[in-house]
C-alpha cells in the first residue's frame, strides 16, 4: 500500500519505529487505494452531526484546519447538510470539488433489492456530482435476523449494483464496512471489482489482527472509526500517562497511534475547537516505547456494532 507525502511505516508490536513529523501545510499525507484513487490518512467523521448550522460549522472548521476527507452515510441522516455545506464552503476556502474526498455508506434497509435507489439517494442528497467512496454499511439486512440465509444473497446484489455505479464513474471507489473475515473471503470470490477499503471498529482494545492481516494481503485499505473507543479510551490511565509525557491529549495520542500503523483515521466532533484539535496529527511522533505499551491494551472489546452473527 503506498504512502504519499509522509513516511509511515508498517509496524507491530514488537517493532514500532519512529517517522518523521508532518505538517498539515505540507502535501496531505494519503494512501493509494487499488483503483488508483487517493484517500487522504485523516478525515472528518460525521455521525451525529446533524442539522444545517452545526454541519457547516464542523466542515468549516475542518477544511480551515486541513481536513480533505469527509465520512457519511444513508443511516447518519444528514448527507443533504454535507453536500450543502461543502458546495457553500469550497469556493469560500479556494477549494473546487476535486480537492476534497467524499465518502458515503449504502444503508442496511436498502441492501439487496433497493440498493439502486439507495445509491441514487446519496448522489441526489450530497449533490456533489459523484461520491469518491461508497461502502456497503452492514453485512446484513434492516429487518432481517442475523442468521437469515437471505443475507449473503442481498449483499451480492448490492456489490452488482455498486460496481455498476463504479463502472459509470458515479462512485471513484467502493468498498464495505463492518464486514468479517468471512465476508470478505465471500466478496473475494465472487466479485469483478474487488473492494478498496474495509471500514470497521479499530482501537488500542481491538486490533483487528485478523482482518488487517487479509487487507494486507489482499490490496484492501483497512480504515479505522470509533478510533477513540466511543471516548471511553480518552480516559485510560495508559493512554493518558503518554499524553501527559508527550504534551498531547488523549485524542491526538490515540489518533497518532492509528496513523504510525498506516491506517486511516476519522475523528468526528461538532465542536469547531476540537475538530481543529483532534486535527494536528502530523507534527509529532510517538516513541516505539510508547506505541507498545497503547498496543498492549488489545483484548478484543468491542465499542461498536458486533457483525460476526451476520450469516
Amino acid at each position: 500500500m503506498e504512502i504519499r507525502s509522509a513516511p509511515f511505516l508498517s509496524h507491530d508490536q514488537e517493532n514500532f519505529k519512529g517517522v518523521q513529523s508532518i505538517l498539515m501545510t505540507d502535501p496531505l499525507p494519503s494512501v493509494l487505494l487499488n483503483t488508483g484513487t487517493r484517500m487522504p490518512l485523516l478525515g472528518l467523521g460525521t455521525f451525529r452531526l446533524q442539522g444545517r448550522e452545526d454541519t457547516y460549522n464542523a466542515l468549516d472548521a475542518a477544511l480551515a484546519a486541513g481536513y480533505r476527507a469527509f465520512d457519511t452515510a444513508a443511516v447518519y441522516h444528514n448527507e443533504t447538510h454535507v453536500g450543502h455545506a461543502l458546495r457553500c464552503l469550497l469556493p469560500k476556502h479556494g477549494l473546487s470539488r476535486e480537492d476534497v474526498f467524499i465518502t458515503s455508506k449504502l444503508g442496511p434497509k436498502d441492501q439487496g433489492s433497493k440498493a439502486r435507489d439507495g445509491c441514487l439517494r446519496s448522489l441526489e442528497q450530497l449533490g456533489l456530482g459523484y461520491i469518491d467512496l461508497y461502502l456497503i454499511h452492514w453485512p446484513g439486512t434492516q429487518g432481517m435476523p442475523v442468521g437469515d440465509k437471505r443475507n449473503p444473497e442481498n449483499r451480492a446484489q448490492s456489490w452488482d449494483v455498486l460496481e455498476e455505479f463504479y463502472s459509470e464513474g458515479k462512485f471513484r471507489a467502493i468498498g464495505v464496512s463492518n464486514y468479517t473475515v468471512e465476508h470478505i473471503k465471500e466478496l473475494l470470490r465472487n466479485c469483478k471489482v474487488p473492494p478498496a477499503v474495509l471500514q470497521v471498529e479499530f482501537h488500542p482494545k481491538l486490533r483487528q489482527k485478523e482482518l488487517r492481516a487479509m487487507c494486507k494481503e489482499t490490496g484492501v485499505c483497512f480504515q479505522a472509526y470509533s478510533s477513540l473507543g466511543t471516548g471511553l479510551l480518552l480516559s485510560d490511565a495508559v493512554v493518558q500517562d503518554v499524553a501527559k509525557e508527550s504534551g498531547r491529549t488523549s485524542a491526538q495520542v490515540l489518533l497518532r497511534w492509528a496513523l504510525q500503523q498506516d491506517i486511516p483515521v476519522l475523528p468526528k466532533s461538532r465542536q469547531p475547537e476540537r475538530v481543529k484539535e483532534n486535527g494536528c496529527l502530523f507534527d509529532f511522533e510517538l516513541s516505539g516505547k510508547d506505541m507498545e505499551r497503547i498496543s498492549a491494551l488489545d483484548c478484543g472489546e468491542k465499542f461498536c456494532w458486533d457483525p460476526t452473527q451476520v450469516s
